[in-house]
């Protein structure tokens, strides 16, 4: 089952932490680990302006996967975590109807 999901980060203090942290995100090897865990064609980006955070939807196909890119346990995120990341909140999202209620 696909679940919406926002995962907000905050990187560590440092110059080029986002930088190295996007690269890797799109390298074969960063969309690969993505793939496992959501549809990387859904998924809606975005920076706070001055590139101390990060934050992604994402449609997530597989949550266990997507738990371990968040925690940084994923052995292919765990050295870019390790180096870049300060934390990472996930949230589950649920849309909300704009109709108006008939009584």
């Amino acid at each position: 089952m696909e679940k919406m999901m926002l995962a907000i980060g905050r990187l560590k203090e440092g110059e080029g932490k986002f930088e190295k942290f996007m690269a890797f995100f799109q390298s074969d090897e960063g969309m690969a680990m993505r793939k496992a865990a959501a549809h990387v064609e859904k998924t809606v980006p975005g920076i706070l302006p001055d590139k101390s955070g990060i934050m992604f939807k994402v449609h997530v196909h597989n949550e266990e996967e997507m738990m371990g890119i968040v925690k940084g346990t994923n052995p292919v995120m765990k050295p870019i975590y390790d180096e870049c990341i300060q934390s990472i909140e996930l949230f589950e999202l649920t849309q909300v109807s704009l109709d108006e209620k008939k009584d």
